[in-house]
């Protein structure tokens, strides 16, 4: 079984997540009175992963770095919507550097699809 294999199955879970909370917290951001603009990006970065993370479960056999892409995306969107929701709610973040790491952490998910695509595999 390969690595792409053995994360599918959790890309999809995080993708499902990740949708369903990227809807709530845009409807919480537009009802909740305050710093409704830690909820909007959070809600942004989830909803704009749900469906790469779908993708990557899906067709992740044609890409090698499916696996990395989609670690890196689903940790980093935990840690960046994650900081920005306890922010909101509980006053302060996750730990320091949380929302940057998670940050980071999306960015080079999406770095590893590009990565991906230039090295291909054989069958795909």
């Amino acid at each position: 079984m390969t690595l792409n294999q053995r994360f599918s199955p959790l890309f999809l879970v995080l993708s499902g997540l990740f949708g369903f909370a990227g809807v709530a917290l845009a409807a919480a951001a537009a009802h909740l009175d305050g710093d409704g603009h830690f909820l909007a990006s959070a809600s942004a970065m989830c909803l704009a992963h749900a469906p790469a993370l779908l993708a990557l479960a899906l067709a992740g056999e044609k890409l090698k770095t499916a696996w990395l892409a989609g670690l890196l995306m689903g940790v980093g969107t935990l840690l960046f919507s994650g900081d920005l929701v306890t922010l909101r709610f509980a006053g302060s973040g996750l730990f320091p550097m949380a929302a940057p790491t998670g940050g980071f952490a999306m960015m080079f998910g999406w770095l590893a699809i590009a990565a991906g695509a230039i090295f291909r595999n054989r069958a795909g």
